[in-house]
């Protein structure tokens, strides 16, 4: 009886190791290998057009040309995950978290009546009744991508555009943005946060992974990938625009003395045209797409394949830019002789 006891606590503890080894962890090496596997799907690449510059010498001035391109950078990596100060990405999870922990820490046990060690995973209801069933709770961070600084040192040679976010800044951390992530406030007050089908992820009411307002760690949805995705959604929903009621840094700016630039604008759900996503982990991905797949008549379901055993996910964030290289001191105007992104 004892061997079988024994047997059995050794059997749990395998099983308990197993299902840790299975949580998603990316790694700086890892998220640059898998972006660049799906450089061709997710880039998108091509001539758009030609830009007209004015160049002046002591004797006369003249009009020069520079081609005028289009692709999408990975800006962001944005991290879904349970532990607060537990990003999935190690080298991130290093520096930043025991920070961002403390930072959150200290805020939310002097105003906020929410428990840090219970972050992860938590849902509503109390005892054998669960009230909300699929309402949970996770952490998001939105970090400038390994290779957002190369691309700007690439920027001089004309036919790749300057990237807004600079490599490895945090822009969006929910463990500094306790009030707004965890609590509502002021997220509430949005109409589309209490109006049903507003700037809705999907097609409502049949067919909807959830509301990107509002923009706090809590979402209802039974499929824990596409609860993460609304996540992901809701925090480069916030750092594509400025002025939000958030603690967060904005991505602006973009265009260095060698080129014209173009940035995208704010991140809009369902709109490819404002950026894709390209899942790191758990299940890499080498193309990408927007949330919201319609995956009702499929034999099985978007998250199918996408469940990580702790909760926690990573995905890479394209954007549209289009840019030339500069070929004068002045910039007179381009012309488009296709619309980017098409």
């Amino acid at each position: 009886m004892r061997r079988y006891c024994l047997a059995g606590v050794v059997l749990v503890a395998l099983l308990r190791v197993s299902a840790a080894s299975q949580a998603a962890t990316v790694t700086t090496p890892g998220i640059i290998a898998q972006t660049m596997a799906a450089t061709f799907a997710c880039m998108r690449w091509m001539p758009v057009g030609v830009c007209f510059w004015l160049r002046c010498s002591w004797v006369s001035c003249s009009v020069r040309t520079s081609l005028k391109v289009g692709h999408y950078n990975p800006d962001l990596v944005v991290s879904v995950y349970n532990e607060l100060g537990g990003n999935p990405w190690v080298a991130i999870r290093a520096t930043l978290g025991l920070a961002q922990r403390a930072a959150a820490t200290g805020l939310l046990g002097s105003l906020l009546p929410v428990p840090i060690e219970s972050s992860g995973n938590r849902t509503e209801g109390s005892g054998e009744r669960q009230d909300h069933r699929n309402l949970v709770f996770r952490e998001t961070d939105a970090i400038g991508h390994p290779l957002s600084s190369l691309f700007g040192l690439m920027a001089w040679v004309g036919y790749v555009c300057e990237s807004q976010a600079t490599s490895f800044f945090p822009y969006f951390l929910s463990g500094l943005d306790a009030l707004s992530w965890r609590q509502e406030v002021p997220e509430i007050f949005y109409p589309a946060s209490w109006v049903p089908g507003l700037r809705e992820i999907g097609t409502w009411p049949l067919q909807t992974w959830g509301s990107v307002h509002p923009r706090t760690g809590w979402t209802t949805q039974a499929e824990e990938p596409k609860a993460a995705a609304v996540n992901a959604q809701r925090a480069g929903d916030i750092v594509t625009r400025s002025g939000q009621p958030h603690v967060y840094v904005p991505l602006t700016g973009a265009g260095s003395g060698g080129q014209r630039v173009w940035p995208p604008g704010p991140l809009i759900e369902k709109d490819a045209r404002t950026g894709i996503w390209q899942m790191l982990a758990p299940h890499p991905d080498a193309s990408c797409d927007v949330f919201g797949t319609n995956d009702l008549v499929g034999l099985s379901g978007w998250g199918g394949g996408r469940v990580d055993a702790a909760g926690d996910y990573v995905w890479n964030l394209w954007r549209p830019y289009q840019c030339c290289r500069r070929r004068g001191q002045s910039f007179l105007f381009a012309i488009n002789w296709i619309s980017y992104p098409p």
